[in-house]
């Protein structure tokens, strides 16, 4: 039987091997990224789950035992693309890295895990979806009361809610329909409610259940949350998710600034299957982006819009002077072509600073990053001059969520190269002139280089040796090589340092004296040049509230947009808003259906008037595949659309605000092909 962590005998353990049995001691239900030269290694049980998930050869290791620990590991430099596929997987991973110098260390390195890192709470931006918002859920039970908090934590967006109603359980999973979550953390009382069970056994979510403790309204003060005495649950769900992410990012994440309490009854209410059924996201049959409403009306140019209009379809507003605000907006930009045309093209291309501004926050921004940040900040000015004059009320507002940030943008241009590399320690991110400390160090490392170069020849000269030449590996450093033929020129003052087949290979003083200065200067380079950028990663999360403020601004203007593109395109009008029962549509279309129909068939127009008088009800028959199904969810995403604040397809429309729509429709609209 192989050697676990549950029945090796610890007295006898190697102190690197007790070194990591108390890591997983911390972190039980963690795989335990072990960090050991360039390499994060895996041991005994962990070991074996990663071979068989990563397909990883599994070997092993002296451990003290008369058995060897099973081992396998990946590169530290790889590591992102093996923890995409462990958490994709569901596994939490805790990365154990060493945290003093090994050249400086006196016995055993010092190691820690500096962060936890689970399907929710991975920041990675090439293991997120661009456009969509990935969740991490708390739910916190109380008898037949429910408390809801989400944080997607790469853009630092959190919201939360209670439910108290009779119904309070059916309303908790239509909403976390909603929120789609990738994790949930949990108390006692919620993880052993056997709807919740079934809901894990059919997505395969993560869940970690917390301490009662976590989920205390004392906890909710300590992170300065404030509420009332009517506020029952979802300060202490917050307080629970809050203390989850601390613990895992080993800080308070800083890019949480706004926690956004909010009611049910303030927004449309969608449940599952509505959702579902409506295709509002991804359709039916395969799951697909392509053929929903999302994909029929998005012309968004950035990754924040697009994560936006999502958010904006998937939680219309009930409330019509906030309709009426995105209206107007909206009206503004469709009616100014050559406006709309230009605030689009200068979207285009613009970094997602919303999801910058989380890895500002935990410290794992990268020189790219920064790099990125700085050409979207030269762009900003373009972008607020096409605005400077707009009276319209929504867009100045955002005009002056958008801020310029010129000595930030300095800042960037001075220190940051221009196309830094992606690794940290690797050096080449320092922009000459930015420290003359860096620029000394760059010319002994770039001309030391090019003077051992020259020595090659002078010493072919010298000795008469014709096929001498320069090398250089880590091992050895410098040397002269010189072929077994043409030893006998050799000069006294050569010592052999490498002896191969056809070759031997030699040093001299000088060589020495040279390759000295130039390792050393290139170590004194990475080293400062990471301390440089260090600080200038410290100065930009200064920066955090107003690269928030910017995102948020650009992503609204951006939805904003693709709303009067998708309008004035194809034909929709502006709704009218109304308070009363009234549903009037003139000449409407299914938004999806008309679009992929576009360029073969028109699609036929259906008009529909109901009120709360005499016209309540309407009875729809006609054969199979007649168009029942589709003609209700036009209906339905004409009155959706309306109330996310987009204009309709269709000739007119007068719309009474709906709270809610509820669909059970037999057929899907699959005409994607």
């Amino acid at each position: 039987m192989a050697l676990t962590f549950d029945n090796v005998d610890r007295t006898r353990l190697t102190p690197m091997m007790m070194q990591l049995i108390e890591q997983k001691e911390k972190y039980p239900d963690c795989l335990i990224f072990f960090r050991l030269g360039d390499f994060y290694e895996l041991f005994f049980d962990d070991a074996i789950t990663a071979a068989r998930e990563l397909e990883l050869a599994l070997t092993a290791r002296d451990c003290g035992l008369d058995e060897r620990a099973p081992m396998c590991g990946v590169p530290h430099h790889a590591a992102d693309s093996y923890l995409k596929r462990l958490l994709s997987r569901g596994y939490k991973v805790a990365i154990c890295d060493q945290v003093e110098d090994p050249a400086t260390a006196k016995g055993l390195v010092a190691r820690d895990v500096v962060r936890v890192v689970t399907p929710g709470t991975q920041m990675d931006p090439e293991s997120l979806d661009a456009r969509a918002f990935q969740y991490l859920c708390c739910v916190c039970r109380d008898s037949d009361a429910f408390g809801l908090a989400a944080c997607d934590l790469s853009s630092g967006r959190f919201e939360t809610t209670e439910f108290l109603s009779s119904n309070a359980e059916a309303q908790l999973f239509d909403e976390l329909s909603r929120f789609n979550p990738v994790e949930f953390v949990v108390n006692d009382s919620f993880a052993n409610d056997r709807r919740f069970q079934k809901y894990l056994e059919r997505q395969a979510v993560t869940c970690t259940v917390l301490h009662d403790s976590a989920f205390s309204s004392d906890t909710a003060r300590t992170f300065g949350l404030t509420f009332s005495d009517a506020d029952i649950l979802w300060p202490r769900a917050s307080a629970a998710l809050l203390t989850y992410l601390s613990e895992t990012q080993k800080q308070t994440p800083a890019q949480i600034r706004d926690i956004r309490p909010y009611k049910i009854r303030e927004y449309m209410v969608l449940d599952r299957s509505t959702r579902f059924n409506l295709e509002i996201t991804e359709t039916i049959r395969d799951r697909k982006r392509r053929g929903s409403l999302l994909w029929a009306i998005d012309r968004t140019k950035t990754a924040m819009g697009g994560r936006l209009l999502r958010s904006w379809l998937e939680q219309p507003l009930i409330n019509r002077a906030a309709i009426m605000r995105r209206q107007n907006s909206v009206a503004a930009l469709y009616e100014r072509f050559m406006l709309r045309e230009s605030l689009q093209e200068a979207l285009i291309g613009l970094y997602d600073i919303e999801r910058l501004s989380g890895r500002i926050a935990s410290g794992s921004v990268t020189p790219r990053d920064l790099a990125a940040l700085r050409g979207t900040l030269e762009r900003i000015p373009a972008l607020l001059s096409l605005l400077e004059t707009e009276e319209e009320a929504g867009l100045s507002a955002l005009r002056e969520n958008i801020y310029l940030m010129p000595e930030l943008t300095d800042l960037l241009n001075r220190a940051i190269v221009d196309d830094p590399p992606l690794v940290i320690t690797d050096g080449g991110i320092i922009r000459d002139g930015y420290n003359g400390d860096v620029d000394e160090l760059r010319d002994i490392t770039i001309h030391g280089r090019d003077y051992i170069l020259s020595l090659e020849a002078k010493e072919r000269e010298e000795t008469g040796i014709r096929n001498l030449k320069v090398g250089y590996n880590r091992v050895f450093g410098y040397y002269y090589e010189v072929s077994k033929g043409q030893l006998d020129k050799v000069p006294e003052h050569y010592t052999r340092r490498q002896t191969l087949v056809n070759a031997e290979r030699f040093i001299t003083p000088e060589l020495k004296e040279k390759e000295d200065k130039i390792i050393g200067a290139e170590h004194k380079l990475k080293t400062l040049e990471y301390e440089l950028f260090s600080v200038v990663r410290e100065t930009v999360s200064t920066y955090l509230p107003k690269l928030q403020s910017t995102a948020q601004g650009i992503a609204t203007l951006d939805v904003l947009l693709s709303f009067a593109n998708v309008a004035e395109r194809h034909r929709y009008c502006r709704p009218t808003i109304l308070e009363d029962d009234t549903l009037v549509i003139e000449n409407g279309r299914h938004a999806v259906v008309e679009r992929i129909l576009s360029g073969e068939n028109d699609f036929v127009a259906n008009s529909l008037e109901l009120n709360g008088d005499d016209k309540r009800l309407m009875i729809l028959t006609g054969p199979n595949m007649s168009g029942k199904s589709t003609y209700m969810r036009q209906v339905a995403l004409i009155v959706l659309l309306a109330q996310a604040g987009s204009f309709v397809p269709a000739d007119s429309a007068s719309i009474g605000i709906v709270d809610r729509i509820m669909t059970r429709a037999g057929a899907s609209d699959d005409l994607t092909g």
